[in-house]
């Protein structure tokens, strides 16, 4: 039976694919995998399947990505946020793992996403971690030092300058303040 993959906007944590999950089962579509920005169905879908499968995502802020570019920066945006939150970023040489899991040249890719997001993928993936560091602040599991280790900055000053930058505050005051103001990130 021929697979099918679909691409789709703004799935972008554990709680979006289960939402998927739930989606493709409640509407009687056969799926192998979910995964960030993507499934795989056992067999492709027929026009009825596709509008109420495009309904019952719009309902909870998901959307079926079509043209070839807005799937290609959805894939870049899903492998970032899993670099981010799911494999860490201890030596991460972004442009190599983007090349080898999209297929596609890294200045391509770059300017691709540039056009269409008006930043640059180095600064999305900037955005996506200090959400992500904002998070392990809010845990108050982990030192900043390792924070810093975690999200592949060389030292804590680095990482809080990094913050500073980005919040206009540094990571000891927001822990201490208990701000608590993550985006989504479907919003970065």
């Amino acid at each position: 039976m021929e697979k099918t993959t679909i691409h789709i906007k703004n799935v972008v944590c554990g709680r979006c694919k289960t939402t998927v999950r739930e989606i493709l089962s409640g509407l009687e579509i056969p799926f192998s995998e979910v995964s960030l920005g993507e499934a795989i169905l056992d067999r492709p879908l027929t026009d009825m399947e596709l509008h109420e499968l495009q309904k019952e995502f719009k309902k909870v802020g998901f959307e079926l990505l079509q043209k070839k570019p807005e799937r290609i920066i959805n894939s870049i945006k899903s492998v970032i946020i899993e670099q981010v939150y799911e494999e860490g970023l201890k030596n991460l040489n972004l442009s190599n793992i983007l090349s080898d899991r999209l297929h596609y040249d890294y200045s391509y890719l770059t300017n691709l996403f540039s056009k269409s997001e008006g930043q640059s993928i180095q600064g999305f993936q900037n955005s996506i971690k200090i959400e992500r560091i904002k998070e392990l602040l809010e845990y108050d599991e982990l030192s900043i030092s390792e924070i810093a280790l975690e999200m592949g900055y060389s030292s804590a000053a680095y990482l809080s300058t990094s913050f500073r930058k980005a919040t206009g505050i540094s990571p000891s005051s927001y822990k201490a303040k208990h701000l608590n103001t993550r985006n989504s990130l479907d919003a970065v």
